[in-house]
């Protein structure tokens, strides 16, 4: 891959009611995330972090305006790094930042999404038990919710069902289970993965989204069983074994379709010495090429 990757820090935690996921970018850095990209032989440009207002300043109606405003300037640096063939790659911040990224990413032509999570993200205003919007960033992506974040970058939806795999869901709210079950998205919950066996789930999914010619990645790592990563505000026991999550970067790697990425949800509060960062450094490592055997 001769993609220069563009690092984009987006520090925010307006999304939800957890404090935290607004250091995961430092986090992420202070772990080693470019010199070892730099170790696989990529040439890397940080662009720094998009400034974001302190929660504290902002009531209520302020909040859902600075997610739009954050949003929005997610959306141009993606629109930008992929125009200019490039490789993004979004630091969260709470998962509310793919809203930005993923439509940025998609502004010129359609890609390819697997979103790797222990939540699906679908909720809506009316079926939220919290209103946390890092809870209803991919429903936003296909248009449903609240129009201010449904039209950030260009109007309606962003992505479609049948360019959307989930992978490691476990945990929905009982109406969201609802709706996303009549989504038309291709769902592969932690159930599929214990029956099927993660090597076919992966490449299922990527047989799925072969009609696409590149892929993003949005990667929540709470998705991981909290005992691998304890430093995400929204753990949920039986999750991904960090072997299971290699596998899954390892064989996206192999198709060499990913275009763009987002890592999101690392609350250094609640982690233990940076781990959760480190593993998250591990995995990226190996989405772009890390071998056990070059």
């Amino acid at each position: 891959m001769d993609k220069i990757i563009h690092i984009i820090g987006v520090p925010m935690d307006l999304g939800q009611s957890q404090r935290g996921v607004d250091m995961g970018p430092s986090a992420l850095r202070y772990a080693g995330l470019f010199s070892k990209l730099h170790e696989l032989g990529y040439q890397i440009k940080d662009l720094g972090n998009i400034h974001i207002q302190d929660r504290e300043t902002l009531n209520k109606d302020d909040l859902m305006t600075e997610i739009c405003r954050v949003n929005e300037l997610v959306y141009k640096a993606g629109q930008q790094a992929i125009s200019n063939k490039n490789l993004p790659i979004f630091l969260g911040g709470d998962h509310s930042i793919s809203i930005g990224s993923i439509g940025g990413v998609t502004h010129d032509s359609s890609v390819g999404i697997i979103w790797i999570d222990a939540h699906c993200d679908y909720n809506t205003p009316e079926t939220s038990l919290t209103g946390n919007i890092h809870g209803m960033a991919l429903a936003t992506l296909m248009g449903k919710g609240w129009p201010e974040l449904v039209n950030i970058g260009r109007p309606g939806p962003k992505i479609y069902s049948r360019d959307v795999v989930m992978i490691g869901v476990r945990s929905l709210d009982p109406a969201e289970k609802e709706i996303i079950s009549r989504s038309g998205i291709t769902i592969f919950t932690m159930r599929d993965i214990d029956v099927s066996g993660i090597s076919q789930i992966i490449h299922m999914a990527l047989k799925h989204l072969s009609h696409q010619k590149n892929i993003h990645v949005s990667f929540d790592l709470d998705a991981l069983e909290p005992v691998e990563a304890p430093g995400v505000g929204t753990p949920v026991r039986g999750g991904l074994t960090v072997r299971e999550a290699h596998i899954i970067m390892e064989i996206i790697a192999d198709s060499q379709l990913l275009s763009s990425l987002d890592i999101v949800e690392i609350n250094p509060i609640l982690d233990n010495y940076n781990r959760t960062a480190l593993k998250a450094i591990e995995l990226t490592e190996s989405l772009f090429g890390k071998r056990i055997l070059m």
